[in-house]
């Protein structure tokens, strides 16, 4: 499985739907136009990640997510990279006396097998940033089936999806992902793409989160900044 390569597909398929906005985020996602049907759906989006798993995670749009900008900012792992990095010298120019710490390679300079591992690790925060808000129901699964559909993975890429979202959320195993400071500002801004800043829950899996990477707080400041602009 080319992992960086369904990682890019997964970010584009977020980036259209978040620039294009609601009405093809419903049209996406079968929300019927109108009906008791149509409120139902409706109403099960304020629920965060429960829109659709996947979708949700991608969507940067006002049916679900609250960063819209960063959903259509980050179109690619190199994006991200690229991003994560300007956020961590930002943070690092604000350090009056402190001593510059290297941060590592960031996702853009990356190749071979290390690009595959960052990719990995970069794909499981975002898929388990998608469940941070709890349970995820029969219809709700359904409707993230029925988009992973459209998207048109291969069997392998779609076997690994949904047995991602199917885990128990384990934030410690996220953070494992990171092996470098790069990383680590890497996996939680990701994690931003599928997170409702709104949500209390999925707040505070991000506070876990950012405790787990170890993570300063003002650098987590910097990136929620960089995610918003």
């Amino acid at each position: 499985m080319d992992v960086r390569a369904l990682f890019d597909q997964l970010l584009q398929s977020g980036r259209e739907l978040a620039s294009k906005g609601q009405s093809l985020a419903e049209q996406k996602l079968n929300i019927p136009s109108q009906g008791p049907e149509r409120e139902a759906a409706l109403s099960s989006m304020g629920k965060g990640a429960t829109i659709a798993g996947v979708a949700a995670l991608l969507l940067g749009t006002s049916a679900g997510r609250g960063l819209t900008g960063v959903a259509v900012k980050l179109g690619s792992l190199a994006a991200v990279g690229g991003l994560a990095y300007k956020a961590f010298q930002d943070w690092q120019a604000k350090q009056e006396g402190a001593p510059a710490a290297a941060p590592g390679p960031a996702a853009n300079t990356l190749s071979g097998p290390q690009l595959e591992q960052r990719s990995l690790a970069l794909l499981r925060a975002m898929l388990a940033a998608a469940k941070a808000d709890g349970h995820i129901d029969e219809n709700e699964q359904a409707r993230i089936d029925a988009y992973l559909q459209k998207l048109n993975l291969d069997p392998e890429a779609l076997h690994f999806v949904k047995n991602e979202l199917a885990k128990p959320l384990n934030v410690k195993e996220v953070a494992a992902g990171a092996d470098s400071p790069a990383a680590a500002v890497e996996i939680y801004l990701t994690s931003l793409l599928a997170i409702n800043i709104d949500n209390a829950q999925e707040c505070a899996y991000l506070d876990e989160l950012a405790k787990e990477l170890k993570l300063p707080p003002e650098l987590v400041s910097e990136l929620l900044d960089q995610a918003k602009a």
